[in-house]
Formats: C-alpha cells, sequence, structure tokens
C-alpha cells in the first residue's frame, strides 16, 4: 500500500496528497506534518518498512469537504486520491487514482464559494512585452481571453476579476510585475507551470480539440498570438486538475479593455464600489445600494456591472431602456422577482452536472428552477425595449428537461447517489420490482414460514439468517423425524438441523439480491438523466445568463423607483451636469431624508476643473465622490440619484482621496499619494474623470503647494492632459488660479460661524474658502480645552504669515501661455515667500484702482470686496 502511496505522490510533488484508506483520507510524511498543523488535527505514525515511523494524519472522508477547504484557502493545491475499484472485487490491493486536484481557483465546493462572486482563475503568459490573459471560471463555464501591452494594464485587469489563483509562465516573474504584493495584500495564489504548458503548437491543439474547430479563426483569435498561449495553457492545466472534459465550457470571448471604462484599484477603493474601504463588507458600498437581485447568478452579473461601466453611448441606453420600462411596468416586473425567487443558481448547477457531481437534489433544484422559465417568459414577451426583447428570444423554457426530471427522480430524494431512494415510482418498472422485492421481502418470508409450518406440522418451525448460510429453516431435534424428503440438509447443530429449500432459495436471491440491484440500477438511471441534461448545456447557459441579466434590469428598476432615481441623459460632448445629485450610499445611511443635494457641472471648456475648499467634515469628500458614482451608475445601465442627470462619458474615473503608508514595501504616506498622483497623471486622458483630494498634504506646506499648484496646471492643459477634475485643497491660495488659467472654477462648502462653533451647511456655493476651520473642527472632535486655547494663541501669532502678494505674482505667471507645468515646477521658487510679509493697505488700494467695476457682475463684486475685506484683517 506505502508502495502505491509513494508512485502516486511522486505524480502529484506540488501537492498534499489525500490518500483514502477505508472510511479516511490518510497524509503521510511531510503532508502530514503540513496538514496536522494547518487543519490542527492530530499527527501519528505507521510502520511502513522503513527504520522510522512515518508521519500520519488523516480526515474522515465524509467530512472531507471543510478539511478541504481549509487547505485550499490557505494556497495549497490538494489531490484527491480515491479507490476506483470495489474492494469486494479487488484481487491484491484495491487500485487507487487520483480523480481531482483542487486549488484555489478550481474549488467546485459551493459551501466554500461566496455566491454572489465568480471564483476565478487566471492565466498570465508574457512573451516580448506583451500579457496574454485567460480567465475562467470552474464553476459556471465563464472563459475570457485578452491582450495587453503594459503592466498597469495588467493590474487593472487583475484588480477587476480579483482571482483567486494566477497560473504564469516563468517569463512573468521577470516582469517587473510585484508579485509578493499579489500574495499578501489580495491573497492570491500564484503558481508558476512548467514551460510545455505555454508551447504555442500544444496550446492550438488543445483549444481546437475541445471546441471541435480545425482553426481558431472562428473563435475569434486571430488577433491573440499571446492569448491563444494564455488561454490553451490554462484550459490544459483545468483540464489536468478537474480530470474530465470541462463540456460546460461552451465559449470562449475575446474581449478588449477599451470596450469598458477602466477602473484603477485606487478608484475602485476609494469610491467604494463592492465593498467599504474599513471593513471590508457588502453593506456601505454602492453594490449593496443596488443589490435587490432574487438569484446568486443575476447577483454576480450586477457585481459585473458595477465592476465594468460600458463607455458605448448605444450599450448603456439599451439597458436604461429596458430598467425604464420594468420601472415603469411595477406589476410586471415584481411578478417577474415574484418567479425569480425559487430560481436555483442555473448557472454553477449546470457546472456540477457537468462535472458529474450534482446529486440528486441538485437535480430537484433544477428542476424547480426550471418550472419558473415559462411564466417568466410568458410576462417578456408584453416587453418592447430591444434588450428585453433579446432576453425573450434568448430564454428557453426547457420544458422537456423539466418533464425529464419530474418524471424521473423522486420528490425528495437523498443526498447519496449509490444509496438508492433516487428514482421516482413508476418511471422504471424493473426499480419497481425490485424496491418491492426489498419492501415485501419481510412478508413473504414469513408467509413462507406459516405455509411451511402448517405443511409439515413442525410447531417450532422458523426461517433465520445468518451471513455465513444466508435464509435457512431451522427445526429442533424433537421433531426431525417430521422433516419432509424434499428438505435439503445445510447444517447440523447440537439441538436443531438446517434446512434449505428451493423456493426458500429463492426468495433468498430475490431479496438479497434487490438491495444491490436496486441501488446499482438507480445510480445507472440516474447517471442517464443526468448525462441527458448535460447534452443541453447550450441551451441552459443561454438561459441562464439572460435570467441573469433579468434579475439585474429589475433590481436596478427597482432601485430606481424606491430612492427616487432619474434617467440619466447621455451625451458625448464632455458635459456632465448634475442637478440636486446625491451620494447613493450616504443618503441611505442618515434618516429623515437629511442628506443636502448639491449640483455639478463641467465640461471641457471654461468648467474643466473646480477648485473646492472649506473645512474638513463639511462634506468635499462626500461631494466629489457623489459625482463620480452618479456618473459611473449612469454607464452601467442605472438611473442616478439627481433631479437630472446629463452625463458626458467617460473612459475613465481616477480618485485620489486620503492615503497610508506602506510600510511593507517601504513606501510613506507622501510617496503613496506621489505613486497615484503619477499613476493618474500618465494614465489619464481628455475623456477621463478625475476626483482628487488634497494633493501634496503629506510633505512641507510650501512643496505641498507647489506640487498641487503645478498639477492643477498640468491637468487644465488640454495639450498635456485636459481632463475634467474635481480638486478638493485646503492650500487656499489655489483659488487664485481662477481667473488666470480660463477653465479653472472655484466652489467651496457653505459654513455658518456662530461664535467659536461651526455650524456644516453640507451646500457648494461658487467663491473659494478663507480658512479651513480648523480649530473649530478639533473642537468638535473632543480635542481638550487646552489644546484649542493654545492653538488660538498660536494662530493669532501666525495670522501675520500672509502669502497673498507671492501668490498672487506666481497666478499671473500661470496665466502666461509660454509657461508649462513642468516650467512652473523649476522656476517657482516657494522659498521666497516669506512668513513675515503681511498685506499693507496700499497693496489693496492699487487693487481696488484696477478694478473694472463696470464689466464686473454682482456676485464677482461681491467676491472680490470680500476677498479685499479679509486681507485687510490679515485673514486670507
Amino acid at each position: 500500500m506505502m508502495q502505491q502511496y509513494m508512485k502516486t505522490k511522486e505524480e502529484y510533488k506540488d501537492c498534499i496528497l489525500f490518500y483514502r484508506l477505508g472510511d479516511f483520507y490518510e497524509m503521510f510524511f511531510d503532508d502530514a506534518l503540513t496538514a496536522s498543523k494547518e487543519l490542527e488535527i492530530t499527527l501519528t505514525g505507521k510502520q511502513c518498512g522503513m527504520e522510522e515511523r512515518a508521519p500520519m494524519c488523516g480526515v474522515p472522508y465524509h467530512a472531507v469537504d471543510s478539511y478541504l477547504n481549509r487547505l485550499v484557502a490557505k494556497g495549497y493545491k490538494v489531490a484527491i486520491c480515491e479507490q476506483v475499484e470495489d474492494p469486494k472485487l479487488a484481487k491484491g490491493i484495491v487500485k487507487r487514482e487520483v480523480v481531482r486536484i483542487v486549488t484555489p481557483g478550481t474549488n467546485l465546493d459551493t459551501q466554500a464559494l461566496d455566491e454572489t462572486k465568480n471564483n476565478y482563475i487566471m492565466c498570465i503568459v508574457y512573451i516580448a512585452d506583451r500579457y496574454g490573459v485567460s480567465v475562467a471560471d470552474v464553476t459556471t463555464g465563464d472563459y475570457l481571453v485578452t491582450e495587453l501591452d503594459a503592466g498597469n494594464k495588467l493590474l487593472d485587469e487583475i484588480y477587476k476579476f480579483m482571482p483567486s489563483e494566477i497560473i504564469c509562465n516563468e517569463s512573468f516573474y521577470m516582469s517587473g510585475m510585484n508579485l509578493d504584493d499579489l500574495r499578501d495584500r489580495l491573497g492570491i495564489t500564484i503558481y508558476s507551470l512548467d514551460a510545455w504548458y505555454f508551447d504555442d503548437a500544444i496550446c492550438r491543439q488543445t483549444l481546437k480539440e475541445h471546441f471541435k474547430v480545425n482553426a481558431l479563426a472562428g473563435l475569434g483569435l486571430d488577433d491573440y498570438d499571446c492569448g491563444i498561449i494564455a488561454s490553451g495553457a490554462l484550459l490544459r492545466y483545468l483540464e489536468e486538475t478537474q480530470k474530465t472534459t470541462l463540456a460546460h465550457m461552451t465559449h470562449l470571448t475575446s474581449y478588449t479593455t477599451g470596450k469598458y471604462m477602466v477602473l484603477d484599484s485606487s478608484t475602485r477603493r476609494n469610491l467604494e464600489l463592492c465593498e467599504t474601504l474599513r471593513e471590508k463588507q457588502k453593506k456601505g458600498s454602492l453594490l449593496w445600494v443596488l443589490d435587490k437581485t432574487k438569484t446568486a447568478m443575476g447577483a454576480r452579473n450586477l457585481r459585473k456591472y458595477v465592476e465594468q461601466p460600458l463607455i458605448e453611448k448605444e450599450a448603456i441606453s439599451r439597458r436604461l431602456d429596458a430598467v425604464e420600462e420594468l420601472k415603469n411596468n411595477a406589476i410586471s416586473r415584481e411578478e417577474i422577482r415574484e418567479y425569480l425567487s425559487p430560481v436555483y443558481d442555473l448557472e454553477r448547477l449546470v457546472g456540477k452536472i457537468s462535472y458529474q457531481s450534482a446529486n440528486p437534489r441538485d437535480l430537484m433544484a433544477f428542476q424547480s428552477s426550471l418550472a419558473m422559465l415559462p411564466p417568466i417568459k410568458y410576462i417578456l414577451e408584453e416587453m418592447q425595449s430591444p434588450l428585453l426583447k433579446e432576453l425573450y428570444e434568448n430564454t428557453d423554457t426547457l420544458e422537456d428537461l423539466c418533464a425529464l426530471v419530474s418524471a424521473s427522480i423522486a420528490e425528495e430524494p437523498p443526498l447519496a447517489m449509490k444509496e438508492g431512494g433516487i428514482i421516482r415510482e413508476g418511471y422504471n418498472e424493473e426499480v419497481d420490482r425490485l424496491r418491492k422485492a426489498k419492501s415485501d421481502g419481510k412478508s413473504w418470508l414469513a408467509e413462507l414460514e406459516t405455509k411451511e409450518r402448517e405443511k409439515t406440522g413442525i410447531k417450532n418451525l422458523k426461517i433465520k439468517f445468518n451471513k455465513v448460510f444466508g435464509y435457512y429453516l431451522e427445526v429442533t431435534n424433537s421433531f426431525k423425524n417430521m422433516v419432509p424428503d424434499y428438505y435439503t440438509r445445510k447444517q447440523t447443530l447440537a439441538n436443531a438441523e438446517r434446512y434449505i429449500i428451493p423456493e426458500l432459495k429463492e426468495l433468498e436471491d430475490t431479496i438479497l439480491g434487490a438491495e444491490d440491484k436496486l441501488c446499482a440500477l438507480e445510480y445507472q438511471l440516474y447517471c442517464e438523466v443526468r448525462d441527458k441534461i448535460a447534452s443541453q448545456i447550450n441551451r441552459i447557459q443561454s438561459t441562464a445568463k439572460a435570467v441573469a441579466e433579468l434579475d439585474v434590469l429589475a433590481s436596478l428598476a427597482l432601485v430606481a423607483e424606491r430612492n427616487n432615481y432619474v434617467r440619466p441623459k447621455l451625451n458625448e460632448k464632455g458635459v456632465i451636469d448634475i442637478q440636486d445629485g446625491r451620494h447613493p450610499v450616504v443618503e441611505k445611511m442618515i434618516p429623515n431624508d437629511m442628506f443636502i443635494a448639491n449640483d455639478t457641472y463641467l465640461d471641457d471648456k471654461k468648467k474643466r476643473i473646480s477648485i473646492i475648499t472649506g473645512p474638513n467634515m463639511a462634506g468635499k469628500s462626500t461631494y466629489m465622490r457623489q459625482t463620480a458614482l452618479i456618473v459611473l451608475m449612469a454607464q452601467i445601465g442605472s438611473f442616478v440619484p439627481a433631479s437630472s442627470a446629463n452625463i458626458g462619458i467617460v473612459d475613465r474615473i481616477f480618485t485620489r482621496v486620503g492615503a497610508s503608508d506602506d510600510l511593507a514595501s517601504g513606501q510613506s504616506t507622501f510617496m503613496v499619494e506621489m505613486n497615484e498622483v503619477a499613476n493618474i497623471l500618465r494614465n489619464a486622458t481628455g475623456k477621463s474623470l478625475l476626483i482628487l483630494d488634497e494633493i501634496g498634504r503629506g510633505t512641507s506646506t510650501f512643496d505641498g503647494l507647489a506640487i498641487a499648484w503645478a498639477v492643477v496646471e498640468h491637468i487644465s492643459n488640454s495639450k498635456l492632459l485636459g481632463a475634467k477634475t474635481l480638486f478638493a485643497t485646503h492650500y487656499h491660495e489655489l483659488t487664485e488660479l481662477e481667473g488666470k488659467i480660463d477653465n479653472v472654477n472655484n466652489y467651496c462648502i457653505a459654513v455658518k460661524e456662530k461664535g467659536d462653533d461651526i455650524v456644516f451647511l453640507r451646500k457648494i456655493v461658487k467663491g473659494g474658502a478663507d480658512k479651513s476651520y480648523g480649530i473649530q473642527v478639533a473642537k468638535l472632535a473632543g480635542v481638550p480645552d487646552s489644546v484649542i486655547n493654545r492653538s488660538k494663541e498660536i494662530v493669532e501669532e501666525l495670522i501675520n504669515a500672509d502669502i497673498t502678494t507671492r501668490v498672487k505674482d506666481i497666478a499671473a505667471q500661470s496665466a502666461e501661455p509660454k509657461h508649462t507645468s513642468q516650467k512652473r515646477l523649476d522656476e517657482v521658487d516657494l522659498a521666497q515667500f516669506s512668513l513675515f510679509d503681511t498685506v499693507k493697505d496700499d497693496d489693496v488700494l492699487s487693487e481696488l484702482k484696477e478694478l473694472d467695476i463696470s464689466h464686473m457682475t454682482p456676485m464677482d463684486a461681491l467676491n472680490t470686496l470680500y476677498k479685499l475685506q479679509n486681507k485687510l484683517k490679515n485673514r486670507w
């Protein structure tokens, strides 16, 4: 037995081998040492012909899933080695084979997986500065491929799919990607495979054989040389680990990253799209607000919507049309949602059926789900929007499969596939006969016993049973002379004789063989039913995707109705015009509709950049995030929280909100911030939306102001970037850029002062704030009065540190078109700023003389007067 174990282990060196011995899966040697530690189970030993006992531990076969999932969750590969022949029929040692290898990306146990998330495995091939990327979910059959030309684009794809496992070629380790970060921070298991997996000829042949085609052109892979290698290697890896044909992976979908809005990891995290920033929980995220889906596959599809917003106007409009129709037809929508409630996860059920791991109860769940399809399709028939009509066409009611399961599988079958009780009465005559034999056997024996007593006159004659002799007639010695001639002696005891007769032998064969035959026949019939369903995978998958899509659209319609959302208009002119916009998550957290709505207007001309000032806690970040979320919601096809919205389609949303140390990689808060800024400035386009909060806050005041200033100049220059931007800052000096750079505008959060206290009005108004109210906010936070009072004294001492004049000089230079932002960084010497220069009255008088009042609006005049007054008070 140990020789067999060692031979098997040699083939699966990189796996922990679960070796089946009777009712246990046993592990030996290093596997036992690892498993006993990770699973906290007892380590024992076994004598196996060696000088020392082999370390050994085991888990019971009926509870293997929980132990298996714990190992896989920690990144281990586990090979399941089963007995593949009946021990009763085996000659010598029972034959064993590895039937499946379980890895983080190939775990099929639905109890261990989040039903609302796909469990992706990703294959990355790095060849000649290009990345071939293939992604699959073996539980649903999703199978995708693309190619990328840069490492930052690959990171975006990794963050989008968040695979639990990455397999790659050796070259990928040399690509410069931070693999330790992917392992440690994201918890992704990474394996490199042998070079032969990535042989171009083998990969192409693997794909051809799987999809039964003569050429890959029909799969749409002509332009994906690296992608073919990635998808072929992934498919070969899955075939080897799953030991099956993967028949449910029926389509390989090629895609380009340009089809969807690109969202980097910072943006996904800062906007809290699918989980909150701190607690990593769904509640409090955008997905939490939008998810009113009824099915697991609908929930997964909605997550894809949120993580992959569209950038094609026509595709977005198709979704919006469908959501609007479902919103306006509340009765039909609620009927659809009611019928969706009993629908199980068809995508994963058909995956289990294809894997031949579906149990009888899975088939009943499948049947009850199919029973809901006809009424759903009936309601869809009346819908008029193009997308809903398409879903109607793609929904196959699958009534033949529903009828097959209804007729064949018992209403309440057991979980086990080989222990009988599966097949419904009336489906198969032989099953009914064997079942009758099994249940009626005792009464048949009792009848025979009574009949023989009456026939022979032996009053104490009994029919008994043991495992050695089977059934027999037992007669005590006192009645031995009354035994008829047709009784055949079977065994002699001290006080009795045991006999057999042809009729009892026939009953024995029927009764003893019935249970084994019944279980075998039921399993055979069950497999036939399962295989018939598996042969219709394409029909089932197409319907499952249609149902999932319908579930998402109905959810978005319901959320729009409940939360008073409006349909956004779409434009490709670069205008973002939001009236009375609200933060979709924050408004749900605030009771009694107390959320203060705000307007937003950005375009590609005079309103490109908004500089937003105001105290902490006033709502700057909420306002900026809500703008980004409203744009994103519009582009996933959702209605939005506003009184009206006209959304210019953006290709990317970037956010830089807050920062934290990344000490593990040796990066300070400021370094993390600058990395994010660099990523934005290098990868954003004129069609992007930027949300920038407190740029330059992690360093000295002058350095930070210089960087923030230069960043605004760079973004404002259409030749360098020209992206629509919301820029929140406590550097009030940046408000000087309004009027100097023609596409920069000042806004602030309104605040009302009451003595030493402040009240946040949460309203965005035109103009810049004159101070940050930091001491007042510190007081609200509970900082001791001694610190607050001393802070006020220090402010009075520093209040003369006015750098207005210098900032005005820099701002005047900013208006000169000949200077680029890079030159500004080189030329602006903020060390010139004197902390002891103060504003003189003559400066204010000079500025008053230069004002052209006849060309000023009343609002401009008030703002100017406000600034001049503050300068006189030395409060700028």
